[in-house]
Formats: structure tokens, sequence, C-alpha cells
């Protein structure tokens, strides 16, 4: 793991260790988790990732048309 520098008006700063202690857990381990969400790492995109890969074996049968593809 690497270490990062920032910087934020103290104020702030001080307001996200509070809510952070509120949750029981660390302003670092918050950074973390925003960052790697940020990056698009986590999340969503992850799952999304992995449902795809679960169903890489599923096949259409075949092409759909625009109209059925955006069917309600």
């Amino acid at each position: 793991m690497k270490n990062i520098t920032l910087s934020a008006d103290e104020d702030v700063i001080e307001q996200a260790r509070l809510v952070a202690r509120a949750q029981r857990r660390t302003l670092n381990s918050a950074f973390r988790e925003w960052l790697a969400q940020f990056a698009g790492l986590s999340g969503n995109a992850q799952e999304a990732e992995a449902v795809m890969k679960r169903l890489r074996h599923v096949k259409s049968g075949r092409k759909f048309t625009r109209d059925e593809m955006n069917e309600r």
C-alpha cells in the first residue's frame, strides 16, 4: 500500500473524522473506500464485472432487433 499526502481545510478534516468515528471506522478507511469507488474499482463496477464473467457462457440464441432490445 502506498501513502499519499492531501491538503484540506482543518474544519472539513475534523468534520470528516467525526463522521468516520460515528460510523466506527477510521478516516483513512473511509478515504480508501471513497478512492476505490472514485477509481471505479469497487461496488457496482466490480459486481457487474463478476456477473458478466459468470454469465459468459450464456448465449441469446439470436441477434435481437433494435426495437426488441428497447421494448419495455
